[in-house]
């Protein structure tokens, strides 16, 4: 479980807001959920439109628990009420205060810094407000959009793993990146 702190969320940036789901999010979600082209590198999607139905039900049941030990949140855009992609942050290690964050977004906001600036709020949660030691992330060796946020982020690539998950009927390889909390206070 996340410390018991209080809830964090959701989180204002510059152009989004990162907040809990709501039920009429769903065409919003479908949107990215159901595109072949968002979840190539992932090991799941394309959704269905009852699969997409059964993500937002878990993460609306979900929500009422606190402390938990992963947060999902909805990417909206900021005044829109238009939801873009989400984001989430997990405990990997609590001794070791160790955590992860992913992210998926609608193809139509990729390429505008949407990813970065959502990982980037995640990332000073983790390090300013729950005080984690080290945030890691992975990703599909070819995808080169996820690795340049991950640099941009401060991130160092820590490992590949060769064909560590068969997803979509074939072998993947997978980068790990990390930052440290001394890091990111010190970039």
């Amino acid at each position: 479980m996340l410390p018991a702190t209080g809830k964090w969320f959701p989180i204002l940036t510059e152009r989004l807001t990162l907040r809990e789901f709501r039920s009429d999010d769903e065409a919003d979600i479908h949107e990215y959920g159901g595109d072949p082209e968002v979840s190539i590198y992932a090991d799941w999607g394309p959704n269905t439109r009852a699969q997409t139905h059964d993500f937002l039900a878990l993460r609306l049941r979900h929500q009422f628990d606190w402390p938990r030990s992963d947060v999902s949140l909805a990417v909206e855009l900021l005044g829109e009420s238009k939801v873009i992609g989400s984001a989430s942050l997990w405990i990997t290690d609590l001794s070791n205060r160790t955590a992860f964050f992913g992210y998926a977004f609608d193809r139509r906001y990729w390429n505008k810094g949407y990813a970065t600036e959502a990982s980037l709020a995640l990332l000073r949660v983790a390090f300013e407000v729950l005080d984690w030691h080290r945030v890691c992330a992975t990703c599909d060796t070819r995808n080169l959009a996820s690795q340049r946020v991950m640099e941009k982020l401060g991130m160092r690539r820590e490992a590949e793993f060769r064909e560590d998950a068969f997803q979509k009927g074939e072998w993947r390889d997978t980068y790990l990146y990390a930052i440290l909390e001394n890091e990111w206070r010190n970039s």
